[in-house]
Formats: C-alpha cells, sequence, structure tokens
C-alpha cells in the first residue's frame, strides 16, 4: 500500500518538550498537579481562568495568584509552545499565521472571515483552521502539506495554543471579542496532517475547547475534516464529542479516488462510505463531502453524478473547492465554465452544494504551503551563509 509506504519513509518522531504547556492541561489534571505541589487546589481554576478568559501571556499578569505560586508555575510550565514567525493578512480578508514550535518545526494556522450583510468585517463570520500534525504522510496529490514529508504529531497544547492566538489578534481589535469567550465562530481541523492520525490528541484538544473551564466552544461548531481512515471514524462517531465530520472525498468512484487519495487503496469506497454513515446516524448532523476540482482528473459530469448518488446516500453536504494551485504540482483548475457545470449536475440531483471560491491565494492559505515556500528559503538561506534568511513573499 503506498499510504503504508508514505508511513514508513517518515517514521513517527517523538519529541519530549523540556517543560509542558500549561494548554495542554485539563482542570482535573493540573489540579493534580498543584495540589501535589502543595498549593491549594482552587488556585487551578484560577489559572484556567487567566489563560482561557483573560488570555494573558506571562505569569506576572496572574495578579491574584501569590508570588511563590507563580514561581512555580514557571519552574513546571511553559505558557505558548508555538511562536508567531510570520503574519499574513490577504486581500479577501483570509488571514494566515505561521507559527514555530520549540524543536523549530513549522506550522499554520489560518483565519477565514465570511463578511455578512449589515455588520463590519471584523464582526464577520470567522472559521479557525487549526493544524494537528507536522507535515503529513497520507500524501494526497493535491496538497502541499505533504510534500516537505512528515515530521511528527503535534500535542494538544501545541493545537490549543493556535486557537489562543488567534483569539488574542482579534482581541486587539474587536468588541466581539470582550463580550464573548471565543472571538470566532467555528473550528475546523483541517490544516496540516490528518486529525484521526493523531487520534488521542484530537480528542484531548475538543474536551479542552468543549470544557467550560476552558473556551466553552460548543462541539457541535467543530468540524474534524479526515482523509477516510474509516475506523477512525467509527470509534470517534462512539467518543462522546458531538463534533461535525467532513470527509475529504475528491473522487466518487474507487479509480478516480485512487488516483487522488492513495488512503483509497486501504479503505475503498466501500469501506469509508458505511462508516460515514454509521457517524451520521449516531450523531443525526449532516456531513460535509469536501470536493477539490481538479481539471481532467475528477471534474468530469459522470463523477458529478457519481458523488450525487454518494451524497444522497449519506444525506451529505458537497463542499465543491475549485482546485489553489501548489508549486511542484502538476494539476490544474477547470475553467469556471466546468466548474459551474459541475455544481448544475449536484443541485439539480437536489444535492445541497455550495462552491467555494478561491479564499487566500495572495497568501499561500492552501494547506502547507507557506510552510513548505518558508522551510524552502529557510534551505537555500543555510546553504548561503552570507545570506541570512528573509520570509518569504506571498
Amino acid at each position: 500500500m503506498e499510504i503504508l509506504k508514505n508511513a514508513c519513509k517518515f517514521p513517527l518522531v517523538k519529541f519530549a518538550p523540556q517543560k509542558p504547556s500549561l494548554f495542554g492541561e485539563t482542570l482535573d489534571s493540573l489540579k493534580e498537579q498543584v495540589v501535589a505541589a502543595g498549593h491549594q487546589p482552587f488556585r487551578a481554576k484560577q489559572v484556567m481562568e487567566w489563560l482561557y478568559k483573560k488570555r494573558v501571556d506571562s505569569w506576572d499578569k496572574m495578579t491574584n495568584l501569590p508570588k511563590d505560586f507563580r514561581a512555580w508555575l514557571d519552574e513546571t510550565y511553559i505558557l505558548y509552545p508555538t511562536a508567531p514567525v510570520i503574519d499574513k493578512r490577504s486581500d479577501d480578508v483570509t488571514q494566515k499565521l505561521l507559527l514555530e514550535l520549540e524543536d523549530k518545526s513549522l506550522i499554520e494556522t489560518v483565519l477565514i472571515r465570511a463578511p455578512q450583510k449589515g455588520v463590519g468585517q471584523e464582526d464577520s463570520r470567522k472559521t479557525v483552521c487549526v493544524s494537528i500534525q507536522v507535515g503529513c504522510a497520507y500524501g494526497c496529490k493535491f496538497c502541499a502539506s505533504g510534500l516537505a514529508g512528515f515530521k511528527r504529531n503535534l500535542m494538544a497544547a501545541e493545537v490549543v495554543s493556535q486557537l489562543m492566538h488567534i483569539c488574542r489578534r482579534e482581541d486587539a481589535h474587536t468588541q466581539r471579542a470582550k463580550e464573548e469567550i471565543a472571538s470566532f465562530d467555528n473550528i475546523v481541523f483541517m490544516g496540516m496532517g490528518e486529525p484521526l492520525a493523531n487520534y488521542e490528541t484530537l480528542v484531548q484538544t475538543i474536551k479542552i475547547l468543549n470544557a467550560d473551564w476552558g473556551l466553552n466552544f460548543g462541539a457541535r461548531r467543530i468540524t474534524v475534516s479526515t482523509s477516510g481512515l474509516a475506523p477512525q471514524i467509527m470509534k470517534l462517531a462512539e467518543e462522546g464529542v458531538a463534533v461535525r465530520l467532513a470527509i475529504s472525498l475528491h473522487g466518487a468512484t474507487n479509480e478516480v479516488r485512487s488516483q487522488i487519495m492513495p488512503i483509497n487503496k486501504k479503505y475503498p469506497l466501500e469501506e469509508l462510505i458505511p462508516a460515514a454513515k454509521a457517524f451520521q446516524q449516531r450523531h443525526g448532523r449532516m456531513l460535509t463531502l469536501e470536493f477539490i476540482l481538479i481539471q481532467d482528473v475528477n471534474d468530469s459530469l459522470e463523477q458529478a453524478h457519481e458523488l450525487a448518488k454518494i451524497a444522497k446516500e449519506l444525506h451529505a453536504h458537497v463542499n465543491c473547492i475549485p482546485y489553489n494551485k501548489v508549486e511542484g504540482l502538476e494539476w490544474v483548475r477547470p475553467s469556471v465554465r466546468r466548474q459551474d457545470a459541475f455544481v448544475d449536475v449536484l443541485r439539480k440531483a437536489n444535492v445541497s452544494t455550495t462552491i467555494r471560491r478561491e479564499k487566500g491565494h495572495d497568501i499561500n492559505a492552501a494547506c502547507g504551503q507557506l510552510r513548505l515556500k518558508t522551510e524552502r528559503s529557510m534551505a537555500e538561506a543555510e546553504a548561503k551563509p552570507s545570506s541570512p534568511f528573509v520570509a518569504p513573499e506571498s
């Protein structure tokens, strides 16, 4: 199996930070550590309020905590395990953060604003797209995330802190952020990596985000996107977290999907569709089928008709996404006329469908693009000691 070869090519790297981040703790786990260190248990809840409600970035700002307790926190934990390297905002109000981890790995987080009538840009509907792995081993043929290989899974703290960086940025200029715990509307696990391949981190992160002591963010406003790991879809259905599920389908027959998604050779549609149906029946929420339109690969009307059959069987919404050009990949975006003809087949079949016109092209917003471009620029700079690294222009 190609996907298994990919996983062997990029073996899992175990990363042990010098100190854990507070963003990886639950209230109960922090309380245990606090008590074991000889401090009062109620201090744990105070710390969580400083983290998630007040969103401080230093121990000194936790002003109602005793100095000796703050000293213990400083000795035991770090706050943010991620540090912004590049912050880019596109002409269409898409914003991308490139973040550096403690081991110098790079990951991406994207804030997508959807302007609404009658409200200002900053008060529009906002979706945060987070990463859950450094790179990806699953080799989807349209994606930049796997081009530089797979390095390691992220820890829960590294995922949660991505969202907290966005919160802090929104806090600075949005009144809404002062009135709500989270200053965005939706969270999607659609950034770098396969969420269901980092299952334990995914579930722990969702529970931290969902908790009333955390971001108090409803699980039904969280979408997990997967390339199609059928057994893990079944497992997530029984997990007790009512998240939404999006399937990166990209091909409506095994023949076409296997050209684009190597995972289809391990979990073909005959296994994936029943798993998706079981998830839908368990949670009673409409699924989403993500379908990137690639010229002369999966954009035929025949594929549209087959996709309509799958969508109706799964009671799914189809999100059509014209291919976003990635340097180093051969694919081409279909013409607008071909895109519209494809979507027209779905809508005439009474399938709920949207077509997502490109956002963030000017800042390399497709998964992994900014990271890949930056890493290549860094490698070139290292090869020329006299040329210091300069962040690439979009």
